[in-house]
């Protein structure tokens, strides 16, 4: 009966609405034309959530007028309050090209506040007048998110710095880092042993728990170094895994409804997403990690190939104007030159020129799962002209333009060719078998990865230097001066 319930149960009611509203939003994340709808459904459940902290027993009883220090509301409107201005600011500042290391620094931020709420929980029970009370689920609870949240604040730092060339984004390897890392897990284990089983004193327990969060730190990093170049999409991925993996912890620790259904919705879907970048690269997981890909020069084994030849965007704008089909295939570099509005535009140009007109994602372009499919939908492409590169591939011979913007490991031949390549066996869009290649490049360097890409030396292939939202804006003024 309604008029039975009393201020818990409302509170675990507005707990379980909040949940109902992030699994539904993020089902309707799947689909392009519902994807905005459910981000606001997901963001109407977590103002639920927050509300309901408020009601919360433990809330409510530390009211206290006379300290405001030691008052729960205060704490509580103080974070909203920062938390709100920092989320705003970065929301208007942040531009596409920084949408990667943005997430790489939330994926930080949510790992941290985990191990937080993990911490300040021991050391509340540490505390305690009556001696310090062993839970088996609170402190295994307790120890993973200490252990992976501090792991996933680290190494999403570092992953931040990569991303964002605050550092190199290349693979940092060093002579013993395995067995350093496999010392490190070992370590965290026997500390975990420690703080989880009850035969111990609570200074040791106490020692246990602050190595634990040492050894995480470091391992973090050390975890993170080895990856590089065209792998960060899916230590990304794998970060963000971590992140929901350690806030389901910190909910089980607090007895918090939300927290284990959103994180363990984050976990489980970041695992899966990480398995299917794996896939698509044609990698396993423990390659990815340990295999220290891009850390020394990737050039190809086979030698210099041919001089790559280039074209004027006059040139080029004969051979599209005859093209009766054309493919796009961004990478990071349309997001360096926020070039999607103008590929919107050269497509319609193209279409009403009478050209068919794709765009192809591989699932690993950009630095983030992802990246390409949203500069994509801001840019309002059509959906039914996205594809994928298993639809793509079959029909790529029959495309009379191929149009890679900024993309380079994604459409390298060497990942069929150059068994030497470390992407060797990873599929890849067949640009180099449409009757015509265009690459929009900046200049002659490497990409992100440092890997030679033999697709620019091919004879179909054609490169346009200079920056793609000029060349593209050019190429489709063409059309219009007709």
């Amino acid at each position: 009966m309604i008029q039975d319930l009393n201020l818990s149960d409302i509170n675990n009611l507005a707990y379980m609405v909040a949940s109902v509203c992030t699994i539904l939003g993020i089902k309707m994340l799947g689909k392009a034309d519902t994807a905005r709808r459910g981000m606001l459904i997901s963001a109407a459940g977590t103002v639920v959530a927050v509300i309901a902290v408020f009601f919360d027993g433990r809330v409510l009883d530390s009211w206290d007028a006379t300290n405001v220090l030691r008052n729960g509301f205060f704490w509580s409107f103080l974070a909203i309050f920062i938390g709100s201005i920092i989320g705003l600011t970065w929301a208007k500042k942040v531009k596409m090209t920084g949408m990667p290391e943005l997430v790489a620094l939330f994926n930080g931020f949510g790992g941290l506040a985990s191990a937080l709420v993990a911490f300040s929980s021991f050391y509340l029970l540490y505390t305690a007048d009556g001696g310090y009370v062993y839970d088996l689920v609170h402190d295994i609870s307790t120890s993973l998110a200490i252990f992976i949240g501090t792991i996933t604040f680290t190494g999403s730092m570092l992953a931040w710095g990569k991303l964002s060339e605050k550092i190199t984004g290349r693979a940092i390897v060093f002579k013993g880092q395995t067995i350093i890392n496999a010392i490190l897990l070992i370590a965290a284990l026997i500390a975990m042993v420690i703080y989880v089983v009850p035969a111990f004193d609570a200074q040791t327990t106490f020692i246990a728990v602050i190595t634990l969060a040492s050894i995480a730190f470091v391992f973090g990093i050390t975890f993170v170094l080895p990856i590089g170049g065209g792998d960060m999409p899916v230590v990304i991925s794998l970060l963000n895994s971590l992140t929901g993996i350690a806030v389901a912890m910190a909910g089980f620790i607090i007895e918090n409804t939300m927290l284990i259904v959103t994180g363990a919705l984050v976990g489980a879907s970041g695992v899966i997403l990480t398995l299917i970048m794996c896939k698509a690269m044609n990698r396993s997981l423990g390659n990815l990690l340990f295999s220290g890909f891009g850390a020394t020069d990737t050039a190809s084994s086979k030698g210099p190939g041919a001089e790559p030849k280039s074209i004027s965007v006059e040139d080029a704008y004969l051979i599209l104007e005859a093209a009766q089909s054309v493919v796009f295939i961004p990478g990071y570099g349309m997001a360096v030159a926020q070039a999607q509005h103008v590929v919107r535009e050269l497509a319609e140009r193209l279409e009403e020129n009478g050209a068919e007109v794709s765009h192809c994602v591989h699932p690993v372009a950009g630095r983030m799962p992802g990246h390409m499919n949203v500069l994509l939908a801001e840019a309002d492409i059509p959906y039914e002209q996205l594809k994928t590169m298993d639809e793509m591939n079959p029909t790529m011979p029959m495309q009379d333009v191929a149009i890679v913007i900024g993309a380079n490991d994604v459409v390298n031949p060497a990942a069929e060719t150059d068994e030497s390549s470390p992407i060797y066996g990873m599929p890849i869009i067949k640009a180099y078998e449409a009757r015509t290649v265009f690459v929009l490049k900046r200049g002659k360097g490497r990409g992100f990865s440092g890997i030679e890409n033999e697709l620019f030396g091919m004879p179909n292939t054609l490169m346009i230097y200079g920056d793609a939202k000029s060349t593209i804006s050019s190429l489709a003024g063409e059309f219009t001066a007709e």
